[in-house]
This record gives structure tokens, C-alpha cells and sequence, in this order.
């Protein structure tokens, strides 16, 4: 595989703040699935739509993280420390905010017994304290195994990393709910998960593909996975009467077309952004951490006190309005808490 450096190239910071605001999106918009049968359904319809559109986020995240850090030369201790502590740091912090807000919501019972509070934190550090903060946990995972996982991609050869893509897309078929009484009594665990994302981003960032209208094929691809998302999922809400995300896990066929698709339209595609924008770009970009980790906190404050969700008005533009000033007021909390005198660095994200 050729040693290219995509950290260096515009493509990898666009799609990451693209990603950024997809996440945003995506929590915005998740509420509105729970009004299936509750309420008109071109609502739900709307919510379905923007569900499946923005369930690229977290893959995208994870292929980005594989096209930056694997293939590179490091040593084990000093990857271990810079990188987890990039990551865990600012993860505790706002675990704790997580936490002081539950309690200050009332949504925890504060008893005055040092000792049970103390358990009810430590209850929440393991658990999650916020239901986006799982991505976290999975991506630490991810970081104690790159090390590992990079011996192997920088001594292997195409058709190696494409062997290993392969069985890790079959079992991924293998464990979807349908096709799983096919999945025969073998031990595929290491070929299972998130894993496969990392080395499809590495893959895809670095082969040189002599494709005729790839591009076009990969707008293609991201129409049809994205119909057949949208779709399946009314279906199954239909069959089912209720909230079933089939259709939307991570590791799911079509959304690893959507994901693939995505990320290669990004590479492939070279906008000519005016100044102010690159700007923007790489600011979202320098605090997308931070933001991911302190959004759900700015949605749930301006749900609570300014009613600014998905029902301010017409959802199929009350949606993107709201995450797009989630967004906004993400990235200026964010640096806010950066500029704290000593700590703000390390705490931000």
C-alpha cells in the first residue's frame, strides 16, 4: 500500500466536519422516530430521512481515524499517551458535566451521603453519563488495538488488507438478524465490530483508484443505500409498530455503503472553498472533539429552556435550523473552555 499522508490533505478536514454536523443532525432528528403512530406521518417520514442521512457519522468518524493513524511509523508508548490522553482527558470532563447536570436536573436523586454519590459517579463513568458518549468507549477500544492492528497493515499487501476486509464484511452479513441462522458455531469474533472500519478507511484513502466515474458511482451507491435505508425502516416500524433500528446500526450493509460512498465522494471531490469558509472548516475542525463530546448538553439546554427542537416549526426545516445552532453554539462553549487558564487545553477535546 502506497504511504501516502492524508492527514495533509483538505478532503480528510471537510468530511470531518461534515461528519460533525451529520452527528448533530442525526441527535436532533432522533426524536421525532418516537412519534410513529403519534402523530401525521409525513413527521415521521421527515425524521426517517434525515435518520438515515446522517447515520454515516459515526463510521465516517472511525474510517478517518483509520486513514490518519494507521500505516504510519510510531513508537508503542508514545502513541499510547499523546492519543489516550487526547481522548480520555477531555471524555472524563464532560462525563462529570454529564453527571453534575443529571443531579442538577434532578434527574438523580442527591441523598448527601458522600459515599453514594460517589458510587452514583463512578455508576456513570463505566455506563455512560450521555447516550452519545458510547462512541467514546468504543473508540478507546479501537486506540489500545491500533497499535497492533498497524504491524499488520504496514507489513501486508493489498490483497492481504482486502482478504481481511472481505471476511469482516461476510461476518458483518452474517450477524444481521435474518442471516444469522446461516452464521456457522466459528470463533469470528476478530473479525467483528468497528475493527473493519478503521482498515476500510486506510484502504480507501490510499489505493489509487483508475475507476471511470467513480464518483459517480459512489452518488449512486449513497442514493440507493439511502432509499433502501429509509424505506426498510418504515417497513419494519409498520411490521413491527414500533422503533426498530435494523436498518440504521453502524454495521449494517447499507450503511456501510452509505459510508463508503461518502467518504469517497470526499476524497475524490476538490471544492474550491473561499477563505472565510476554510476558516470555519478548520475551526470546527481543531475543537470537533469537544464539540461531539458537549452537543447533546447544548440540545438538551435549548430544548429545556429556548423550545428549540424539531417542533419550533415545519420539521423538514426546524430540523437542520436546530442542529445547525447546536452546532454554532457548540463550537463557542467549546472554546470558551479552552481558553480556561492551564486546563482548558486538556479538558475542551
Amino acid at each position: 500500500m502506497p504511504a501516502s499522508k492524508p492527514q495533509q490533505l483538505d478532503w480528510i478536514n471537510n468530511l470531518r466536519v461534515i461528519a460533525l454536523f451529520a452527528v448533530v443532525m442525526l441527535h436532533t432528528t432522533s426524536p421525532v422516530m418516537e412519534q410513529f403512530h403519534k402523530g401525521p406521518l409525513s413527521l415521521w417520514l421527515v425524521g426517517d430521512l434525515y435518520n438515515s442521512l446522517t447515520r454515516f457519522a459515526v463510521p465516517v468518524f472511525v474510517m478517518i481515524s483509520g486513514a490518519l493513524l494507521l500505516g504510519r511509523e510510531y513508537e508503542l508508548g508514545d502513541f499510547l499517551k499523546r492519543r489516550l490522553s487526547r481522548i480520555i482527558i477531555p471524555f472524563l470532563f464532560w462525563s462529570l458535566v454529564y453527571v453534575a447536570y443529571m443531579f442538577y436536573d434532578e434527574q438523580v436523586d442527591y441523598s448527601g451521603d458522600w459515599w453514594l454519590t460517589t458510587k452514583q459517579v463512578l455508576h456513570f463513568l463505566k455506563y455512560e453519563s450521555s447516550y452519545h458518549l458510547w462512541y467514546v468507549y468504543m473508540l478507546i477500544g479501537l486506540y489500545l488495538f491500533i497499535p497492533i492492528l498497524n504491524k499488520f497493515i504496514r507489513a501486508a499487501t493489498e490483497k492481504e488488507v482486502l482478504y481481511f476486509l472481505l471476511v469482516w464484511f461476510v461476518v458483518m452479513m452474517l450477524d444481521q438478524p435474518y442471516l444469522s441462522r446461516f452464521k456457522p458455531q466459528l470463533d469470528l469474533r476478530y473479525f467483528e465490530g468497528f475493527i473493519g472500519y478503521l482498515v476500510l478507511g486506510h484502504y480507501l484513502a490510499n489505493k489509487d483508484f483508475k475507476i471511470r466515474y467513480l464518483k459517480s458511482c459512489m452518488w449512486i451507491l449513497f442514493f440507493a443505500a439511502l432509499g433502501l435505508t429509509a424505506l426498510g425502516t418504515y417497513l419494519l416500524f409498520d411490521h413491527y409498530n414500533g422503533i426498530s433500528t435494523l436498518m440504521y446500526e453502524p454495521l449494517s450493509p447499507p450503511i456501510v455503503i452509505i459510508s463508503v460512498s461518502i467518504f469517497m465522494v470526499a476524497r475524490l471531490s476538490k471544492p474550491k472553498l473561499p477563505g472565510f469558509m476554510v476558516n470555519i472548516r478548520d475551526f470546527c475542525g481543531r475543537y470537533s472533539y469537544g464539540m461531539y463530546l458537549g452537543h447533546a448538553l447544548v440540545l438538551t439546554l435549548l430544548d429545556q429552556y429556548a423550545g428549540l427542537t424539531f417542533k419550533l416549526f415545519t420539521p423538514i426545516f426546524s430540523i437542520p435550523v436546530t442542529a445547525l445552532i447546536c452546532f454554532m453554539l457548540t463550537s463557542l462553549l467549546v472554546y470558551l473552555v479552552n481558553k480556561i487558564p492551564v486546563i482548558g487545553k486538556w479538558i475542551s477535546g
